[in-house]
């Protein structure tokens, strides 16, 4: 008879998930929080699912889980009516006490509380409970609503930041599965340096980087990728803009921005000239985004604060004659593509050891557009380490 483990993709280990609810269970009791409660339909930015149970929302499908601070969870998914098997199947879940479900879906509106129904018959048998909601961004009106509505002596508090703070600190499990997204990603840019060519159009060099991170181990993928003439800023190519054919003498820009084993992220970014050497023009953008990032590196330090880095290195490409910039260039990573914290003037925390933060910043100005992306892991003494090994020159093909 087979093993239905073998069904599973890379997870965690059980150790590593209990050091995860030991430390928010602390937590809880120094906050006298009695429950978490905390919804995602998707882990591009939903991270929070798979860090308390090892398994992702996906595809806008609301999956809700109910931590207790004395006893084990409970997890909402889509699913049949009673006596229905729920998600995840029983021989997978751990640390999992109740496993409910019913067919709801936010795009028919006669279900959405479904979910939330649930949740209520779970959080009432404790009277005057404290509920702390984690990421309230995430949670839909309709079920906070309905929670407050038929919850009336529970007492609401946002506890986001304090599971943030135990969350975003990479335990060394959690580093090792880090690195290995960051490897997988280095494969797939040799991998398109290998097949890309004149005459391709953006989407297939998007099917190429795809084809390499999924079979290496990627479970979800945001692709970038867009091309032009030397000589012409190019702008970031979401899926929907990449029609365009690439021609000799063109450069592309290509971000892998891909979960690997485990579900964590890294993102990466390269810039190809395509049958020719790449103009001194680009040659000089590239070399001052590979500066800046190296000069944001160096400052990637526990104690830093993210304002001190944002205004250097911003100093830095006006004096190179690119730029500022105004979006972010810099920011935390984990089970979610962007977590705290941010490298940007307005973030309220300070850097730690163990934060696995991206680094891509653009040097930009009428004629060009660049931007080189790597992954760095704060240490105790610092500077950060880069994790992708890939040369950061312009690769020609």
């Amino acid at each position: 008879m087979e093993d239905p483990r073998e069904r599973l993709t890379t997870g965690v280990s059980t150790a590593e998930l209990e050091r995860r609810w030991r430390a928010i269970r602390e937590m809880m009791r120094d906050n006298k929080i009695d429950f978490l409660v905390t919804q995602n339909s998707e882990d591009f930015l939903g991270g929070y699912m798979r860090w308390f149970t090892d398994f992702p929302a996906e595809y806008q499908f609301p999956y809700t889980v109910i931590f207790p601070a004395d006893d084990e969870m409970t997890t909402i998914t889509c699913g049949g009516d009673p006596p229905s098997p729920q998600f995840p199947p029983e021989w997978a879940a751990r640390g999992i006490k109740n496993r409910l479900g019913a067919p709801y879906f936010s795009s028919i509106p006669y279900t959405n509380t479904y979910d939330a129904e649930l949740a209520v018959g779970v959080l009432k048998e404790r009277k005057g409970a404290t509920i702390g909601l984690v990421g309230r961004a995430f949670i839909p009106i309709t079920f906070y609503e309905h929670l407050t509505k038929h919850l009336p002596d529970a007492r609401f508090v946002d506890a986001t930041d304090q599971v943030d703070e135990i969350k975003v600190p990479k335990s060394p499990e959690e580093i090792e599965l880090i690195k290995r997204t960051a490897e997988l990603q280095d494969m797939a840019i040799e991998y398109v340096k290998r097949n890309i060519r004149p005459g391709m159009k953006d989407y297939e060099v998007f099917a190429q980087a795809q084809f390499s991170t999924v079979t290496s181990g990627s479970e979800r993928q945001l692709i970038l990728c867009s091309s032009g003439p030397q000589g012409t800023p190019v702008p970031p190519g979401y899926r929907r803009f990449q029609n365009r054919v690439i021609k000799e003498g063109d450069h592309v820009y290509l971000l892998l921005e891909t979960n690997g084993p485990g579900g964590y992220y890294t993102e990466i970014s390269r810039i190809f000239s395509i049958g020719r050497k790449p103009s001194q023009e680009l040659q000089d953008a590239v070399g001052v985004a590979a500066e800046a990032q190296e000069l944001t590196a160096e400052l990637l330090k526990p104690g830093a604060d993210p304002k001190d880095i944002w205004d250097e290195t911003n100093s830095f490409l006006k004096k190179r004659g690119y730029a500022p910039i105004a979006r972010l260039y810099a920011h935390g990573q984990g089970y979610d593509l962007v977590e705290r914290p941010l490298i940007r003037y307005n973030e309220t925390w300070k850097l730690k050891a163990g934060m696995n933060i991206a680094v891509h910043p653009f040097a930009a100005n009428e004629k060009v557009r660049i931007m080189i992306c790597d992954n760095y892991l704060i240490t105790e003494t610092g500077p950060a380490t880069c994790l992708h090994k890939y040369p950061k020159g312009v690769i020609v093909v």
